[in-house]
């Protein structure tokens, strides 16, 4: 059974996307970036952007009945890739016992010069995850 999650932004509707997918126990969250309330948080600033773009991703999940454990692929498109550390700093802030498969490229823009930052993410709901020391999923606190 498919279960596509919305957030209400009118991009959605004009587009035809959703924020989050869940089909059986995989969850696909579409590229996100820092955008509340319609407007850019956190412009100039890389790891802000991250952050926040990294708290939409959690919550898409949470409405997908998954959690950052959860998580096996994230993508990361910047549009300097001078601001890997800052957002890579953020990204293991969320994943760092999870340790997803990840990419990060640099894009010559996002829909919005403001914005610094999208991210995407991929997970298998109560698939084992974690560092491979042990059995089980680990606590991940949301940024």
């Amino acid at each position: 059974m498919r279960r596509n999650i919305a957030t209400g932004s009118a991009w959605e509707g004009v587009v035809g996307y959703s924020r989050a997918v869940r089909v059986g126990d995989q969850v696909h969250v579409a590229g996100t970036t820092a955008i509340r309330d319609g407007r850019v948080v956190g412009p100039g600033d890389a790891y802000t952007q991250a952050r926040v773009a990294l708290e939409i991703v959690v919550e898409a999940l949470a409405a997908c009945g998954a959690t950052p454990a959860d998580v096996v692929r994230t993508r990361m498109f910047v549009t300097d890739i001078r601001d890997w550390e800052a957002v890579g700093r953020a990204h293991g802030e969320v994943f760092a016992t999870v340790r997803p498969a990840s990419t990060m490229v640099q894009v010559s823009a996002l829909i919005d010069p403001d914005l610094l930052v999208e991210i995407e993410a991929d997970a298998v709901v109560g698939s084992p995850s974690g560092s491979g020391s042990g059995p089980g999923s680990p606590e991940v606190t949301p940024p």
